[in-house]
């Protein structure tokens, strides 16, 4: 049986970085992917962007109130007339690679469970666990529920200790208000912080005092 895994991280802990290697990996070894993202993420638009530069192009853009199993049938089957594969694909999908996972919603999520268990077809989702607030997206919460395997890619603070936290900027100030989702690079910028420097800049708030 196929697994779901989380692999989840703060800001620039190489996430999509991650995820473009994972999809090199399997594609060196003649084995096909089908890579997925949120159409929520406006960023780089029908592109993974990883901060390393590279980038590459997703098979498939999820809509909030789409069944993505349903969606991830048709890409694999050629059938989707929104899929932006190319061509029609032969060989089966030996894993569906998901970026910016805390923006699928939790039935999309259990939708995640279901194509691991149920079509055997392994799901790498990569995302972050809370925003600015330090409050769980519920994307990322269903995940850490029912995920097989749950990982942390870690990535440091600006002071050097471990980053677990994501600070909000706009024109470089940190804001503690607002809603849970803008984008990074489109609306707003992101820093990850430590708990101590995020309370730091938050005057000892956390999402209870918020």
């Amino acid at each position: 049986m196929a697994k779901l895994y989380f692999r989840y991280g703060a800001m620039n802990s190489g996430k999509s970085t991650a995820l473009l290697q994972a999809a090199y990996n399997y594609e060196e070894r003649g084995q096909r992917v089908v890579l997925a993202k949120p159409s929520i993420d406006t960023k780089g638009e029908r592109e993974i962007v990883s901060r390393l530069g590279v980038t590459r192009e997703v098979h498939m853009l999820v809509k909030k109130d789409e069944s993505l199993r349903d969606a991830f049938k048709q890409t694999a089957a050629g059938e989707d007339p929104n899929s932006l594969l190319e061509h029609v694909e032969t060989l089966p999908v030996a894993a569906l690679l998901i970026d910016e996972a805390q923006f699928f919603t939790p039935k999309q999520v259990d939708d995640m469970l279901r194509i691991a268990v149920l079509d055997n077809v392994p799901v790498l989702a990569y995302g972050i666990r809370t925003d600015f607030q330090t409050t769980a997206f519920p994307g990322a919460r269903r995940l850490l529920e029912i995920a097989h395997t749950v990982e942390e890619l870690k990535t440091i603070c600006r002071c050097g200790r471990k980053a677990i936290f994501n600070g909000r900027k706009v024109d470089g100030e940190f804001i503690f208000d607002g809603d849970q989702v803008a984008i990074d690079g489109v609306e707003v910028t992101y820093e990850a912080l430590c708990g101590a420097c995020y309370l730091e800049e938050s005057g000892g708030k956390l999402a209870s005092d918020l």
